[in-house]
């Protein structure tokens, strides 16, 4: 199922020490024709201890998963390549939460709690960022699409491009 918002509506409606981020510019992996189809979007966590950027389109591809963590947190989240995100501040501020088979890296700010960007098992080679979690100004709209975390297996096995997510494009190569 996919629903399609403008941000403003999508963020209304959701009421409800960590190694491995890239720490360098995505200048190094996206053409300047890619670039033009992405904006730089800044986010962080409530108390502001985490801070990060990511370069996505502006008009965001969001999944609501209905896993047992997902539905727990509430977690909507769009996917970018690993290349795609820069940590800007925090790193010692982050903890990270894992359960089953440990693939996915649930990490919070242990200050405030707030997941606002993680490792999912679905894209390991990605991450998944938090749109409630980006500061104004950036996104256009929002579709959401509904993934069956229940049924983690079949739905990635059904799902045709969501693995492709976290790669970077062949123009970016």
């Amino acid at each position: 199922m996919l629903t399609v918002m403008d941000f403003d509506s999508f963020r209304a409606g959701v009421s409800d020490s960590t190694r491995g981020f890239a720490t360098h510019s995505p200048d190094r992996f996206c053409s300047n024709f890619l670039r033009m189809s992405l904006v730089q979007h800044t986010g962080g966590c409530h108390c502001g201890a985490v801070r990060f950027q990511v370069w996505s389109s502006p008009d965001l591809h969001v999944f609501h998963c209905n896993c047992s963590i997902c539905t727990k947190k509430q977690n909507h989240h769009f996917i970018v390549p690993k290349s795609n995100f820069t940590l800007l501040q925090g790193r010692d501020d982050l903890t990270t939460y894992t359960f089953n088979t440990h693939n996915a890296k649930h990490t919070f700010c242990k200050n405030c709690g707030v997941q606002s960007f993680y490792t999912p098992r679905s894209n390991p080679d990605g991450y998944g960022i938090a749109p409630h979690c980006l500061d104004p100004g950036t996104v256009q709209s929002v579709t959401v699409e509904t993934f069956s975390g229940d049924n983690w297996e079949e739905s990635m096995q059904a799902h045709k491009t969501i693995r492709d997510m976290s790669k970077p494009t062949k123009e970016a190569k």
